[in-house]
């Protein structure tokens, strides 16, 4: 079994760490994360590491405290750094226009999509490629799918909204069945 949940978390200059009663608030650069402790699990700031430990032996106490310790890892940087994703619209006449904290997608239906972005994430625009950006690692990653989900790729022209770094698996369609058949 791994030990992973034991090692410290090393906290960079210029981020804090407040500890309430289940929950962390994690303060950064670039803005402020919370996630809540479950029970089981203590948080402990001894200088500038973080150690997470069990308040007993359960083996559900033993899985979150490495869940907890890689959370705070994710907040960490996410506070520091940020995280982002890419998706990609593909198909004739699709097309995405940021207002104000709103994504418009304009991708084929007989009306326009709105993708709002919550408190702390943020749409950009560059050609064909739209950018999600926030601290949160998990609210970037849904608002993310939202996007993605308003018209996932189809497989066989691969027309829709993917992730920059997806591949589509492509079908043969009708035509090929029949010269196969």
């Amino acid at each position: 079994m791994a030990r992973f949940g034991k090692l410290p978390v090393l906290i960079p200059s210029g981020v804090t760490i407040d500890l309430t009663d289940r929950s962390v608030k994690i303060t950064g650069p670039k803005g402020t994360v919370t996630r809540t402790i479950p029970s089981g699990v203590d948080v402990k700031v001894v200088g500038a590491e973080a150690l997470v430990e069990t308040k007993n032996s359960a083996k559900q106490a033993l899985a979150n405290q490495g869940t907890t310790r890689s959370h705070m890892i994710n907040a960490i940087r996410g506070v520091t750094e940020g995280f982002s994703r890419t998706l990609e619209l593909v198909g004739a006449g699709f097309r995405a226009e940021v207002r104000g904290q709103d994504l418009v997608l304009t991708i084929g239906y007989s009306h326009p999509v709105t993708v709002s972005a919550p408190e702390g994430v943020r749409f950009s625009m560059e050609k064909n490629f739209i950018k999600v950006e926030g601290v949160d690692k998990d609210l970037v990653g849904l608002i993310a799918s939202r996007v993605r989900g308003a018209r996932p790729p189809e497989p066989y022209k691969g027309k829709g909204i993917k992730y920059s770094d997806e591949i589509i698996r492509r079908k043969a369609g009708k035509a090929a069945a029949k010269t196969t058949a």
